[in-house]
């Protein structure tokens, strides 16, 4: 059975009900068994998108893809030189 791939905007909102445990009093191992990850993913999800917003996310992924679109061309330009 193959991994489950998550979206941006699904990691912040699971990193925001973990906060939302933390602050409750939960320990950290039972607040990260409620969102069904292993510390380790929820740790470098926390790395890479702990302090975004679902609108922020959005708009980091619209200019990956638009970098990696503009690389792309650059390389095809290259090329054909």
């Amino acid at each position: 059975m193959g991994q489950k791939k998550h979206k941006p905007e699904e990691i912040v909102a699971k990193l925001r009900q973990v906060d939302v445990l933390l602050s409750q009093g939960r320990p950290v191992a039972e607040a990260i068994r409620t969102i069904s990850v292993t510390p380790f993913t929820y740790y470098r999800w926390r790395k890479e998108f702990g302090g975004l917003k679902s609108d922020q996310v959005k708009r980091l992924r619209d200019l990956e893809k638009e970098n990696e679109r503009l690389r792309k061309a650059v390389s095809d330009l290259t090329l054909e030189k």
